[in-house]
């Protein structure tokens, strides 16, 4: 019940979305590759280190889109409680028919970021809500003459994910076991340095994934980001559409 409201909710918001000011809007369409590396590794019974790196492409792979670099600390309150705290450094490049940045260019942002996640399992299904709270530090221009970002405002963004991962054989995710993965994510902007929207973005993700052992995972499958971007181009909003293949390689390292 729970899992038909959830996807009911994103269906209804993206519609929403799609539908609001489609006279006032301009649209655009990109063919992305995300080739994503997440390593995590244990030094204590409660505590461990996150790194993460994802190698984001524009044209499926030829061309930059963006790249992201994560590191955090994580607590482990319990098997179902995943606490988070850590730093990310991006740099976005000028992509597509509608550049991100206003001219033309790329920009780097940091970010600092606090995370909770949280894991149950229902039958044969794992789920996983995921709540994160970013304060980014987004570099601008403040003029055309400028050659280097020499402002970064303070942009906060809330994002919420729901996973869920169903083993194809036996009844649940152990070693040497096929699954499927379904997730949303959905990234609301705000405070005053958010002006033109506060929707920013959601993504979905349909996933097959191989459990090698208890430290390897590797999954791959479709990836659609929807993104509105924090700019009006002629007093319209733009939104980008886009889809594409998405690999991620997951590394669990027990060091204690």
């Amino acid at each position: 019940m729970k899992l038909r409201i959830f996807f009911f909710f994103t269906a209804y918001l993206l519609i929403g979305v799609q539908g609001f000011g489609q006279n006032n809007r301009l649209n655009t369409s990109n063919s992305i590759g995300w080739y994503n590396y997440f390593g995590t590794f244990k030094v204590s019974e409660k505590f461990g280190i996150h790194t993460e790196y994802q190698w984001r492409r524009n044209n499926t792979v030829t061309d930059w889109q963006q790249s992201l670099l994560r590191v955090g600390v994580n607590y482990n309150l319990n098997p179902r409680v995943l606490f988070r705290v850590g730093y990310a450094w991006i740099e976005t490049y000028p992509y597509g028919e509608y550049p991100i940045n206003g001219l033309g260019r790329d920009f780097t942002e940091h970010r600092i970021f606090e995370m909770v996640q949280l894991s149950h399992k229902e039958g044969i299904i794992d789920f996983s809500h995921r709540f994160m709270l970013e304060q980014r530090f987004v570099g601008r221009y403040s003029s055309i003459n400028q050659i280097n970002e020499d402002e970064f405002p303070l942009l906060n963004r809330l994002r919420y994910l729901f996973r869920l991962q169903i083993p194809l054989i036996g009844n649940e995710t152990k070693d040497k076991t096929p699954y499927i993965a379904l997730y949303d994510e959905i990234f609301i902007g705000f405070g005053e340095n958010v002006s033109a929207n506060i929707f920013d973005q959601n993504r979905i993700g349909a996933l097959i994934g191989f459990r090698f052992n208890k430290n390897v995972r590797l999954e791959g499958g479709y990836l659609n980001q929807t993104l509105q971007f924090g700019r009006q181009i002629n007093g319209q909003s733009v939104f980008q559409n886009n889809n594409g293949l998405i690999i991620n390689a997951n590394f669990n390292i027990d060091l204690n």
